[in-house]
């Protein structure tokens, strides 16, 4: 489990974050193991790496989320010969959530990864255009 706060001011709570907005599943395997919705704030978005069909995945789930699904693993796997989905699920959370630029990340992406940077950038575009979302209906 990991957190990030974002905000255009500086950030002075050191606290955990309890209800996020956002809740992003690396890892399919953790949707039979935990709830992965559990604090996330009605009206939030959840975004999941997964093989399983938007409703699939949406039919197991209270309907109070934005609902966000990619296959990063097969992205990941074929374009960075790797099945590791960090940096193409940032493709699906842009998508998901516009809270940034891709364009924005280039530079920062080649400092990260030098070579691999062109990669890294072509999975996180392709996990962008591939995420399908599902907007919660009104209760």
């Amino acid at each position: 489990m990991a957190f990030l706060r974002l905000s255009d001011e500086p950030i002075k709570i050191r606290a955990d974050i309890r209800q996020p907005d956002v809740v992003v599943v690396l890892d399919p395997s953790l949707l039979r193991i935990v709830k992965v919705s559990a604090g996330l704030k009605e009206g939030g978005t959840l975004i999941v790496n997964t093989k399983k069909s938007l409703a699939e995945i949406k039919q197991n789930l209270d309907n109070k989320y934005r609902v966000a699904v990619v296959d990063a693993s097969a992205i990941a796997s074929k374009v960075l010969g790797v099945p590791i989905t960090n940096t193409t699920m940032v493709g699906a959370l842009i998508r998901a959530t516009g809270i940034i630029t891709l364009e924005s990340l280039a530079e920062p992406l080649k400092h990260r990864f030098g070579l691999m940077a062109e990669r890294n950038i072509q999975a996180m575009r392709q996990a962008f255009e591939q995420t399908q979302i599902a907007e919660r209906q009104n209760a």
